[in-house]
């Protein structure tokens, strides 16, 4: 049995799993990987040092697939913040045709880049009203995030299981549920919350083709649901990494009074954050990781890892939830 939605039919794909877009994680290698698996890969922009090195990574990857893959873009207010109009301008020359974004107002400009190119924009939200003002300003495809999620949950503290619904109560285009998810169980979970699809970021991470470190990938082994720590809060930037020596430590200093960001910013840099991902050092920097690492318990293929939730979506239809039924 397949999984037939309108994310697999408007993004061209086999099942309804998409790759986020992730620092530093998101190469040709992983995209490739995921989409030749059938879900939709997507390379990262901004881990590319250039827009012209992002135009030569979307050629790769195109020479690692013909299947659809995509590009996410992240608008972020940073110290040196990069020319987004210019790597909007790369993934346009590359011919890509999916763009997951996310960020601050500042990436509508971008929309009005790409959608004049025929470019399909999957935006990722954490909240109704900011999905709902992404459908309103011409998204196709909203992912919803959830506060379990890595990365940047926002700060309404919403988790998925109240996130999706309320979410698709109001929202009329297609959505992805993101934050969470890593088996069939979230798979069929997501379907019934109201969600066509999943988003995964962490779980692909623990795969044999992320391009990070063996070590980075048992630490996701080794921690479990609570192998998370939600940092940046007072400063209205939370993030979620995962569990470490360093990730405590940025805990204890912001835990001070009048805590201030250069307190951990070399603890927390994008720098170290690659070299830790690169070296498989953990006590170099922090790494995303979300509440799921407490289903994460191998290492597959990206091949072995869609084909299982696949699988066991399909049982838990047929079988389990058949065997409720009187």
């Amino acid at each position: 049995m397949a999984f037939k939605t309108r994310i697999t039919e408007m993004l061209g794909i086999e099942h309804p799993i998409v790759q986020g877009g992730m620092q530093s994680v998101g190469y040709a290698e992983l995209a490739s990987a995921v989409s030749n698996a059938g879900g939709l890969g997507l390379l990262t922009a901004l881990t590319q040092p250039s827009p012209e090195a992002l135009r030569e990574e979307i050629e790769r990857c195109r020479s690692m697939t013909d299947k659809p893959f995509g590009v996410n873009m992240t608008v972020f207010p940073t110290i040196n913040s990069p020319d987004y109009k210019a790597y909007a301008q790369a993934i346009i020359d590359g011919g890509v045709k999916i763009v997951e974004t996310a960020g601050t107002q500042a990436v509508r400009e971008i929309w009005e880049m790409l959608k004049p190119h025929g470019v399909t924009i999957l935006h990722k939200c954490t909240a109704v009203r900011h999905a709902l003002s992404a459908e309103k300003a011409g998204c196709d495809i909203i992912s919803i995030d959830g506060f379990e999620c890595a990365g940047h949950p926002g700060e309404d503290d919403i988790p998925g299981l109240i996130l999706i619904p309320a979410a698709a109560d109001k929202v009329k285009i297609p959505m992805l549920a993101s934050g969470g998810f890593g088996d069939g169980r979230g798979l069929v979970a997501a379907l019934t919350l109201g969600a066509e699809g999943i988003n995964m970021g962490t779980r692909f991470c623990a795969t044999v083709e992320a391009p990070i470190h063996d070590n980075v990938k048992q630490a996701y082994l080794d921690n479990d649901e609570r192998g998370s720590f939600l940092i940046f809060r007072s400063f209205k930037n939370t993030a979620r990494v995962g569990r470490s020596p360093v990730s405590e430590e940025v805990v204890r200093r912001l835990s001070q009074p009048d805590a201030q960001f250069s307190d951990v910013q070399e603890l927390v840099a994008g720098a170290a954050g690659r070299e830790l991902l690169q070296t498989g050092d953990l006590s170099k920097g922090v790494f995303w990781a979300g509440m799921v690492q407490g289903l994460i318990h191998d290492i597959p293929t990206c091949q072995q890892l869609i084909d299982r939730i696949i699988g066991e979506a399909e049982a838990i239809i047929d079988q389990r939830l058949a065997a409720f039924r009187v």
